[in-house]
């Protein structure tokens, strides 16, 4: 593999972990930088903020930016990310920006994305029209604006001459130049935009967007000009040092991403550490000429996950699955749901791609963008992927295959869109239909996964380790973020029926299939305050994403109020629950140990169960006070105390000692039970060991005289009490107290760190000072 940049010749310096922040009008700037104190004492390097820039008002996400060139004035403005900076800088921490390059909200009142009014006012002369990707011939020299809440009438609609604005209820539009004093009819044609109902946007949208959500249009960064005018004030803060990293979202949508990257690495020099959105299958690598550190880790959740999940537990809750809902496997899952989407959701999409191929490629285009196994393909590659061509001639014929794939390899701009088309069907199709419409195992379906084939082998796990340590060693690993559809704690809860899918049952519900996404839904989420509202939330979500019985468009009223009745028991069956403490721990452990730079979610550094946004994004919440007694030597009580003591220390050893975050090497165990320990050393002087599968472990009659032979040296354990170890140990010793371990090796490298990496030691100023909330449920 050819080396990634940066290269070994240019090192610029990384986070040795972030910690993620939502930020929103209830968790502005000032409750980030009242957080500093806290997060800096957790051991934390960088601060992710969400994005900065401004929004539609009352966004809780961000992504939806109206204005590129100021920080957004609802969370604090530019004075208050200046002063959040400065704290931070004072605490010694960084900050990374997420930063949104493909699109920018459609948003209501339209004149708050000045651009966008300037194209739908001055038309394609306008200079703002190279923003966006619009098809002006396509829609008959208007762009559609399904914005409208029904099939619009003339009678609806009102001119106000004297703000040259027209109107329908609450919704303004720019008056083309010379139009206002004509009929209605008239003047509603001449404009250089059509309103329409809302539902035209499937079949008539004229302009890229982000999935298929049309209030976000889709941004031509491309262009150098439209990428200045959109980064300045970023870039900006780059230069000023108020932003140290950057995380780049969905740049799969982007026509170019590896031009688009080399053109921001050239404008934010070497040392800003750049991490992209980019959904990987399991097979699939980074591009290796891409100028990032890496992902955003989401590679590396699905991995985690993985070696976590019983290979024969989940095969058998796929065979309950399928025979209790008479739901198809999924594979035939999978497919359907992408054809279903590309010819309904993404049908615009299609059939601008169909006529710029042909009408004799026009089964090829369809065809090869189902059977495409990964997100996009990307301009330059010599081949699409022989599988998919393969795949994709039996339905439509090897001669429009063909004639697709020489399209896509003489036409750039056939191939982008192709490419972007591709990214937005495996979004859509995967992880907002057949995610929710396949669902044996709920903790298989995550972004980057495969619910065809939930569990890991060890071995896989450490080879994946071994080339992220040698390839990508500072890229982003996650286990839990704000698209997570569970947090990791709800995953490993539910992970743990792997272990034991007799305890299924058969769950009752409106019908099968959502009466087992209910029962695994309720028993990761577990006893919470709030739990029957969030709870009834996410079932809502989950039943219109998988479109069965209701969807967004076509509710089922009667339907949609039996889901809001489901309450399913959530308690985890008896022996689980243990099972589901070492999941927890032993996640957490791997994460942070492993190659890599963690990031923890906001609130996840202690037991954290959430479903899915709106759920995972609420304001955050910091277990300041137990973090506190921790550092003052209480003994941890409780799994989310033995969480947030095991991430603060390796959290601090990241920090503080980052040469013992080196190198890669798996250990092994020998003896009766060792499948059921996973264990690796970083050469440097630190070795993790986590047990998985531990309800099966219990039940074959646990370690027995099974052992970790240790490398050369002596090692202290430091999450119980200073234990020493060397040689061969015994891992019914080892793992006695819990089922994880974190040792270092005595004198060498790591020597002396103990007394400040482990909870217990002296807290760092201002962590005592901070007034307490208890941890999120």
């Amino acid at each position: 593999m050819s080396q990634p940049y940066p290269s070994t010749a240019v090192s610029p310096p990384a986070p040795s972990s972030t910690y993620r922040l939502q930020l929103r009008p209830e968790f502005p700037f000032a409750a980030a930088e009242a957080a500093v104190p806290y997060l800096a004492s957790l051991g934390v390097s960088h601060l992710h903020l969400s994005p900065v820039l401004e929004a539609v008002p009352g966004s809780a996400h961000g992504y939806d930016v109206t204005d590129h060139t100021r920080v957004r004035a609802e969370i604090g403005g530019e004075p208050g990310l200046r002063a959040l900076a400065a704290a931070a800088r004072g605490h010694g921490l960084g900050l990374v920006l997420d930063i949104v390059p493909n699109h920018m909200a459609v948003p209501s009142p339209l004149r708050l994305n000045g651009p966008l009014w300037e194209v739908l006012r001055e038309g394609p002369g306008s200079p703002y029209a190279r923003w966006f990707d619009i098809d002006w011939e396509a829609g008959g020299g208007q762009v559609l604006l399904p914005v409208l809440p029904g099939p619009p009438e003339p009678e609806a609609f009102s001119v106000d001459r004297d703000l040259a604005v027209l109107r329908h209820g609450e919704l303004e539009f720019p008056l083309r130049e010379g139009t206002a004093g004509l009929a209605l009819p008239e003047l509603l044609a001449a404009q250089w935009y059509r309103p329409a109902w809302w539902r035209a946007a499937r079949t008539e949208l004229n302009y890229r967007r982000f999935f298929t959500i049309s209030d976000l249009i889709g941004v031509r960064v491309e262009d150098p000009e439209v990428f200045a005018a959109t980064h300045a004030k970023v870039l900006e803060l780059v230069r000023d040092g108020v932003a140290e990293g950057l995380r780049i979202d969905h740049v799969d949508g982007l026509a170019d991403p590896e031009g688009y990257l080399r053109r921001l690495r050239t404008a934010v020099g070497g040392g800003c550490w750049v991490v992209v959105e980019k959904i990987l299958a399991r097979h699939e690598r980074l591009p290796p000429g891409w100028p990032v550190a890496g992902t955003t880790g989401y590679d590396a959740l699905h991995r985690v996950d993985g070696v976590f999940t019983d290979p024969a537990g989940a095969a058998e809750l796929g065979r309950r699955y399928v025979e209790f809902t008479g739901c198809a496997d999924w594979e035939r899952t999978a497919r359907a749901c992408a054809r279903e989407v590309l010819t309904g959701d993404l049908a615009a999409e299609l059939a601008a791609l169909e006529r710029a191929a042909g009408p004799e490629l026009a089964d090829g285009v369809r065809e090869l963008l189902i059977a495409y196994p990964v997100y996009r393909p990307y301009p330059g590659e010599p081949e699409l992927d022989p599988q998919a061509l393969a795949e994709a001639a039996a339905p439509a014929g090897p001669g429009a295959v063909a004639g697709v794939r020489d399209l896509v390899l003489r036409d750039p701009a056939f191939a982008a869109r192709f490419a972007q088309t591709s990214a937005a069907l495996r979004a859509k199709s995967l992880e907002d239909r057949a995610f929710y419409r396949h669902a044996p195992l709920l903790s298989a379906t995550e972004v980057g996964g495969d619910p065809g084939q939930p569990a890991l082998p060890p071995a896989e796990f450490h080879a994946y380790c071994a080339e992220l340590d040698r390839d990508w060693p500072r890229s982003g690993t996650v286990l839990s973020t704000h698209d997570t559809k569970r947090s990791a704690d709800v995953r490993a809860r539910i992970s743990a029926l792997s272990q034991a899918p007799e305890a299924m049952g058969r769950p009752a519900g409106p019908d099968p299939q959502l009466a087992w996404v209910a029962r695994q839904t309720a028993l990761g989420l577990g006893e919470v305050p709030e739990r029957a509202e969030r709870l009834g939330q996410a079932l809502l979500k989950a039943v219109r994403e998988a479109a069965l019985h209701t969807s967004w468009t076509d509710q089922d009223p009667a339907y949609e109020a039996a889901v809001a009745a489901c309450a399913p028991d959530p308690e985890l069956p008896a022996g689980l629950a243990a099972a589901a403490r070492a999941n927890l721990l032993g996640m957490a452990l791997l994460h942070l140990a492993m190659p890599g730079v963690p990031e923890v979610y906001q609130g996840a550094e202690t037991e954290y169960r959430a479903l899915v946004d709106p759920d995972n994004r609420r304001p955050a919440r910091f277990p300041r006070e137990a973090l506190a007694r921790l550092d003052a030597g209480a003994v941890p009580q409780g799994q989310a105390e033995e969480k947030l003591a095991l991430t603060a220390a390796l959290l601090r050893l990241r920090r503080d000692r980052p040469e013992l975050f080196t190198g890669y090497t798996p250990l092994p165990a020998r003896g009766p039970a060792a499948e059921h320990c996973l264990a690796f050393a970083r050469p440097a002087g630190l070795v993790a060991a986590a047990t998985r599968l531990s309800h099966r472990l219990a039940g074959a009659g646990g370690w027995r005289d099974t052992a970790l032979a240790l490398p050369p040296g002596r090692w202290t354990a430091l999450l119980d009490g200073g234990s020493s170890y060397e040689g061969e140990v015994r891992l019914a010793e080892l793992l006695a107290d819990r089922p994880v371990a974190l040792l270092l090796r005595e004198g060498g490298p790591g020597a002396g760190a103990r007394a400040e990496a482990e909870p217990g030691a002296e807290a760092e100023p201002g962590a005592e000072a901070e007034p307490g909330a208890g941890a999120e449920a």
